[in-house]
């Protein structure tokens, strides 16, 4: 038992599981244990383990789907939460929707599809789920989630608050957030369609996913961050990188942005191969790349 497992059990109801690999956890299936893995019933569930995280000092992560995520060898020392159980979607009248964060993108997305309301289409073709979406302001074909974003309602030291999206500093494929904050739940306002365009366009994102990202193999989705006007695979398979691998990591064959575990990985592999793509694509074209990838743990 960890040194305030103890204090945890006292106040959680959820599920508690002490030395869990982050591995499982992840879609990259690398990265060493998280000292303690928590599932929360509910909300309240949340408030009693941060209360106790807060007092010992004890550091947290919350971990959606696992995906846009690395982690280091070592592990996580502190208490990695999952919202899995917080995934209510509901539809409100006018043309609202109340998504929590445990909630698949895709799922909410077909929810809209059913009601006729547009805007959230893109999601359909983006794994994972509606928290980490908005961690990283996720988007594609033109789109992001904040796009149509009203409020969050996140949980911190003052409870359960709701922040209206212009007092919220976010931008491409980032959100600023303090670490000790939980997004909880997400209102969105969409737009009334038609519900065989809205269709059409989710059948056409996943059409472009199909061809371009069916890697096969595990992978966070994304590694960098496009550049201004630039487009990080392309400057990642011209600077010759396509299929490079180390250890077992490797640039994919099929999608250059997207970093694959070959089988037997470790998350050192991917670390190595990152410094030398941003390395190589440096040098042939003077532009930095930047992780869109969450790292996190020691090595």
């Amino acid at each position: 038992m960890s040194r305030y497992s103890e204090a945890i059990r006292a106040v959680f109801k959820g599920e508690l599981l002490e030395q869990e690999p982050l591995s499982r956890r992840t879609s990259l299936k690398v990265g060493g244990p998280a000292d303690i893995f928590a599932i929360p019933r509910d909300v309240d569930d949340i408030q009693r383990l941060l209360k106790v995280l807060d007092e010992q000092q004890i550091p947290l992560i919350v971990i959606g789907g696992g995906y846009n995520l690395l982690v280091r060898d070592g592990g996580f020392r502190g208490v990695a939460i999952s919202l899995e159980k917080i995934n209510h979607l509901a539809v409100l009248p006018g043309g609202k929707i109340r998504a929590e964060a445990g909630g698949r993108n895709m799922d909410l997305a077909r929810l809209a599809e059913t009601q006729g309301l547009s805007g959230l289409e893109f999601l359909v073709g983006i794994p994972g789920t509606v928290g980490g979406a908005l961690r990283m302001n996720a988007g594609a074909h033109g789109g992001q989630i904040f796009d149509h974003l009203v409020s969050l309602d996140i949980l911190g030291d003052n409870g359960l608050l709701t922040h209206d999206r212009k007092t919220l500093d976010y931008g491409y494929r980032s959100l600023q957030l303090d670490p000790n904050k939980i997004i909880i739940a997400a209102n969105f306002q969409l737009a009334a369609g038609s519900r065989e365009a809205i269709s059409t366009a989710m059948d056409a994102c996943l059409q472009k996913r199909r061809e371009t990202q069916l890697v096969r193999l595990p992978t966070a989705g994304s590694f960098f961050k496009n550049p201004p006007g630039q487009a990080a695979w392309r400057l990642i398979d011209e600077a010759g990188l396509r299929g490079m691998t180390i250890g077992g990591a490797q640039v994919s064959e099929v999608h250059t942005n997207f970093l694959v575990n070959r089988g037997g990985a470790k998350a050192a592999d991917f670390l190595h191969l990152a410094a030398i793509i941003k390395e190589k694509v440096f040098a042939a074209s003077g532009i930095r790349l930047e992780e869109e990838v969450r790292i996190t743990g020691e090595d």
